[in-house]
């Protein structure tokens, strides 16, 4: 099982009815059969400040491709960065312990940055340090 995680902050001018279409659109990229469960909502105790938390859980890598590609993520992701303020990705974990994990889900990200740089561009400026 690999366990994805967004911590991400929405920005002060997005409204209340902003942030519950955003978390809505999420909870539907979260909702497709390609994850095993999910979460998303608050996010508790943050240390770096971020306030909420989009967690997955997906059963393998050719699963995780999958899950990257699927028209519902691909359609939301769009509908969500306009309101972000910063975004972190991960940290992930796996129950998986074949030491080349970590590199292969990177080279996925890297697939989908190069297959959609438009989505990329969106992402970069809201990722944090």
């Amino acid at each position: 099982m690999i366990v994805h995680m967004l911590r991400f902050t929405f920005k002060e001018t997005a409204t209340e009815e902003d942030r519950e279409h955003v978390l809505a659109v999420l909870r539907r990229t979260a909702s497709v059969e390609l994850v095993s469960f999910s979460t998303v909502g608050q996010c508790l105790g943050d240390p770096d400040g971020f306030t909420h938390a989009y967690c997955v859980g997906i059963t393998d890598l050719p699963t995780l491709r999958r899950y990257m590609h699927d028209p519902v993520h691909l359609a939301g992701d769009p509908q969500v960065t306009p309101y972000l303020a910063r975004i972190a990705i991960g940290p992930d974990l796996s129950d998986d312990m074949t030491p080349t994990l970590a590199r292969d889900i990177l080279a996925l990200h890297e697939e989908k940055v190069a297959l959609y740089p438009e989505w990329a561009a969106e992402l970069g400026p809201l990722l944090a340090a």
